[in-house]
């Protein structure tokens, strides 16, 4: 993450081939352009992607926010500019407010929201870009059974990411991973290929 194309491709330059890929968080305020996310608007994603990719050395993976209008152009458009995966969803804006003092409780009056809320929302944004993109996905947003991850499969994602459950059940991960395995063994699935994209619609 960083306020500057700038930051980002420094920071890419300085992990190198260090590590086995690299996630840009794109949700960022854009300080050059009035603090505005980056992954807002078609035009920034491409140019964040297209500047960061040319001095990264490892798969390039773009995390889009839920924070727009339509998630299949940002897609796109992190796709043409060389992204070799896309991981959704980042956090929704949410806001909570105090009714005794009146303000709001987040010091930064709005904040990301996580959990099994967005869940929906995230369900829908990757079966959207699943359909728009050749580029692997890794889908995310409020999992936290391996019946949710199984939805996000079917729904087209290559891959799923947990992260607000972890603080929820340590061990959700592990029992999310046997309960796939199950499910795959109960219907003769030997990889989950077998079974991605295959919502009945």
């Amino acid at each position: 993450a960083g306020n500057t194309v700038e930051e980002y491709c420094r920071m890419a330059e300085k992990l190198g081939s260090n590590v086995d890929a690299i996630e840009l968080n794109i949700s960022c305020p854009n300080v050059k352009e009035g603090g505005v996310a980056f992954g807002t608007k078609c035009d920034s994603v491409y140019n964040i992607t297209k500047n960061v990719k040319q001095v990264c050395k490892v798969p390039l993976i773009v995390k889009l926010s839920p924070n727009v209008t339509d998630i299949v152009e940002i897609a796109i458009a992190a796709e043409k500019a060389g992204a070799d995966c896309i991981s959704l969803i980042n956090t929704l804006l949410g806001m909570a407010i105090d009714i005794n003092t009146r303000k709001p409780i987040l010091a930064n009056v709005v904040g990301g929201l996580s959990g099994p809320a967005v869940k929906p929302v995230a369900l829908r944004m990757v079966y959207q870009v699943a359909k728009a993109v050749n580029i692997p996905i890794i889908g995310m947003g409020g999992i936290s059974s391996w019946q949710d991850a199984i939805e996000f499969i079917l729904a087209g994602a290559d891959a799923i990411a947990i992260g607000t459950f972890n603080f929820i059940d340590p061990y959700g991960p592990i029992n999310i991973l046997e309960g796939i395995q199950k499910y795959m063994e109960k219907n003769k699935y030997q990889i989950m290929l077998d079974f991605k994209g295959k919502i009945n619609i």
